[in-house]
């Protein structure tokens, strides 16, 4: 019985908290990727409109590095998650703005 117990709880503890480590360390990766994809759609001249959108993607970008610098949990991770493929979709919709 014992034995089961312990299982069950390392279990339960390992399916519970094993996610964690993963969000954190994906969040770089995240925003480094948005990152780069702002860059590249920087690359040559630009209409107002791709201007715009890599405006809100840079924001979007800070917001994910604030999310993930004081992250205290799994919410905290995935929010900074969201915010920086959200920044890569606005730098990619931009690029095909900018025709590239």
């Amino acid at each position: 019985m014992t034995t089961r117990l312990v299982a069950l709880l390392l279990f339960l503890l390992l399916a519970l908290g094993g996610g964690l480590p993963a969000l954190a360390n994906n969040c770089p990766l995240q925003i480094q990727r948005a990152e780069e994809l702002i860059k590249k759609a920087e690359r040559g001249k630009l209409p107002p409109e791709a201007r715009a959108l890599l405006e809100e993607a840079r924001k979007l970008v800070t917001e994910a590095r604030v999310s993930h610098g004081g992250a205290k949990g799994k919410p905290d991770h995935a929010d900074a998650i969201r915010k920086a493929k959200t920044a890569q979709a606005l730098a990619e919709e931009a690029a095909a703005l900018a025709g590239r």
